[in-house]
């Protein structure tokens, strides 16, 4: 049981961490604006940003004090508490599904060598009026991004990822992923599973509490902007460095990061998992 000014306390610190990300990405949806980092995440997943911004604190927590919390709640003596059994009839599947996938990936030995060539496989032989972010300046000329796809390969893992490749560059990747062998390939050194804690921890709300999905968004937001320095764009006018991987030392870079990044998910995927399944099945 959570008393009221802590659980008060807790809603209020969650809605300010969230505006910080959600209040900028609303001013320049108002003005008809896109940041091709800061914006992301709002555009390639589903939840909404009010959704972001509402506090929950998950299964078995009872709020003193509080009545009419919400759709999903039930209101007790002592407060309001999440209707989790009503929750899991439309959820049974995937949760399971989820846990799934995590343990699965969380299983597996962490590959550090992809070196970001999803994002360049995107950009591979496209016509300049169908490149994804056609609006941001490439770092080099179609040709010489082809050529670096060529030489350095492509070895990608994860189907969301892959689905966004050119046709052209899809015979050219080292696996040919599907959203059937998902669970079968997602490793915890791939960037894009990392990234997506927050679309399964979103997926999970409100039974999870709004801190972790807080907390995967954050993770994610980072790897977005990593994702994006190591990619042939070229967006130093707006604050991002490249990371040069048709470099050795570019690569070496990017391997360290996706390191620290891998280290970063695993403790969120244990949290994840630890909520899965103290619900009941």
């Amino acid at each position: 049981m959570l008393d009221e000014a802590e659980w008060q306390a807790r809603a209020e610190a969650h809605t300010r961490r969230v505006d910080a990300w959600v209040g900028p990405h609303l001013r320049r949806r108002d003005a008809g604006e896109s940041h091709p980092v800061e914006d992301f995440l709002f555009g390639y997943y589903s939840f909404r940003p009010a959704r972001l911004r509402r506090w929950h604190p998950g299964a078995g927590v009872v709020l003193a004090g509080a009545r009419e919390f919400g759709p999903d709640y039930l209101d007790t003596a002592e407060g309001a508490v999440l209707d989790v059994e009503t929750l899991m009839t439309r959820r049974k599947a995937m949760v399971a599904w989820t846990v799934a996938l995590l343990r699965a990936t969380a299983g597996r030995t962490p590959h550090f060598g992809c070196f970001g060539m999803h994002e360049w496989a995107m950009v591979y032989r496209q016509p300049a009026e169908e490149i994804r972010h056609a609006a941001q300046p490439l770092r080099m000329s179609p040709d010489e991004v082809a050529a670096v796809v060529e030489k350095r390969g492509v070895r990608c893992s994860h189907f969301d990822a892959f689905r966004f490749f050119t046709e052209a560059a899809r015979p050219l990747n080292a696996l040919q992923p599907t959203r059937d062998l998902q669970a079968e390939l997602e490793q915890p050194g791939c960037l894009h599973a990392n990234m997506d804690l927050y679309k399964w921890s979103y997926k999970l709300s409100p039974l999870v509490p709004s801190e972790l999905v807080a907390d995967c968004f954050a993770l994610a937001r980072d790897i977005r902007a990593m994702d994006m320095r190591a990619s042939p764009y070229d967006l130093r006018h707006l604050g991002y460095v490249p990371i040069p991987i048709e470099t050795a030392d570019g690569r070496a870079e990017y391997a360290a990061e996706q390191r620290g990044f891998a280290d970063r998910a695993r403790p969120l995927r244990e949290r994840l998992l630890d909520v899965c399944e103290s619900l009941p099945r």
